[in-house]
């Protein structure tokens, strides 16, 4: 699949000039920078034209929220089922995944609860009733090809009623399909913890393989990445991409990201002048209802070899709002990754607690319910300390808790900067 960018910057402009948060742009051909506060000012008579109304009237568009990790929300107004579109066009298209498209396999959804209950409110509405506490398996279907299984906040907390209960879901959908063919959407950690708890109450021979896996809800470690990469034999591919944007990149298996961008541009700029960390900013019209031009996206990327080209992407990093300066260095949770990774494969979730002082903590759990021995503990704790100037000790953890989002965060709450 080659990637794809079918508008210049021209017909961009063109595309956004009758809207009011554009007009100065347009007039005087200066696009800054759009930062998520000026989406927000005035929204959303910044966004409106009649073209805009007539399809809030007719339910061409809708108002939405973005799915904020650790921020705060944003509204947004885009087409509805756009960011579930987007996924099926890349899942199509996918030269490691078409098959399993084109063989009409489910999408089995195993990721946050706020998704899940989202779905099951959606449906129960449109019954004009209340969605269940536990909804069945058929109120918690997407569409007919989408159905979304966990109903627990924190994945670590699930027992194994919860778990036995979606390996069942998983082989009712598996059995469904002709060819007895499933697709595993996810998010990496979510993946990862059901493999761990079938394992350890010896039910590892009731999780059916998948044909494809894409996770693509939050950052995925390397530890994670391989994690799951050793238990599965199938393609598994990493996307990147965003409630207001839609799929950008997804993971080639070669230690790089493929651009997807029909009807995007994207731009690398350094998060601070020197620096080979980059703010990911993207002009965007694939979304005819709320165009983005030169938005920042939120989001860091690393390229291979360091230079601002969007088509070179190694590493998405995080959030640019949780970046943290230690001495004089910007660093953001793509680069604890990395260090955590090369040193400790064995530790599966962490987080890192900055104070205001020379020291740190970071507390970690791992895939085998054990603390890192001495000798790796001791190599983790010289590279962290190196990297990071500061005095870094590892502290093990039976339990990390997930945020109230049903994602995890790597920087303590309690952490300067965090």
């Amino acid at each position: 699949m080659t990637s794809q960018f079918t508008t210049d910057v021209a017909e961009m402009i063109d595309q956004v000039r009758d809207i009011p948060l554009y007009r100065d742009s347009v007039r005087t051909g200066d696009f800054p920078v759009l930062e998520k506060s000026a989406i927000a000012d005035g929204f959303p008579d910044n966004w409106m034209t009649p073209k805009l109304r007539a399809a809030l009237d007719s339910g061409e568009a809708e108002f939405v929220l973005s799915t904020g990790t650790n921020h705060a929300r944003m509204q947004l107004i885009r087409p509805p089922y756009f960011l579930l579109k987007s996924y099926y066009r890349l899942w199509s298209e996918h030269p490691a995944l078409a098959r399993t498209w084109e063989l009409g396999c489910s999408r089995v959804s195993i990721t946050t609860v706020l998704a899940t209950e989202h779905v099951a409110r959606v449906n129960a509405k449109a019954r004009g009733e209340t969605a269940a506490e536990h909804p069945a398996l058929a109120d918690r279907r997407l569409d007919d090809r989408t159905v979304y299984l966990n109903q627990t906040l924190d994945p670590a907390l699930w027992r194994r009623s919860d778990v036995e209960r979606m390996l069942d879901e998983i082989e009712q959908t598996r059995a469904a399909h002709p060819e007895g063919r499933y697709h595993l959407d996810c998010s990496s950690y979510h993946l990862a913890h059901l493999v761990l708890k079938a394992r350890a109450w010896g039910l590892d021979d009731r999780f059916p393989e998948p044909d494809s896996i894409i996770h693509a809800y939050e950052y995925t470690p390397d530890n994670v990445s391989r994690f799951l990469r050793a238990r599965f034999a199938c393609p598994i591919v990493d996307l990147f991409g965003s409630t207001e944007l839609g799929y950008l990149y997804y993971s080639d298996g070669q230690a790089a990201y493929r651009p997807y961008l029909d009807q995007m541009k994207v731009e690398l700029i350094p998060v601070e002048e020197g620096s080979t960390l980059f703010s990911v900013i993207v002009s965007s019209v694939r979304n005819p209802y709320m165009p983005l031009i030169r938005y920042r996206s939120g989001d860091c990327a690393r390229t291979v070899d360091g230079s601002p080209d969007p088509t070179r992407i190694s590493r998405f990093c995080g959030r640019e709002k949780e970046l943290v300066r230690v001495g004089g260095t910007l660093v953001c949770h793509g680069d604890l990754d990395r260090w955590t990774g090369e040193c400790a494969p064995s530790i599966f979730l962490y987080r890192l607690r900055v104070g205001e002082g020379s020291d740190a903590e970071l507390e970690y759990t791992t895939f085998d319910g054990e603390p890192i021995d001495a000798a790796v503990s001791a190599t983790l704790v010289d590279a962290l300390s190196e990297n990071l100037e500061l005095s870094v000790t590892p502290i093990w953890r039976e339990h990390i808790p997930i945020g109230k989002s049903g994602k995890y965060a790597w920087l303590h709450p309690e952490s300067r900067n965090a």
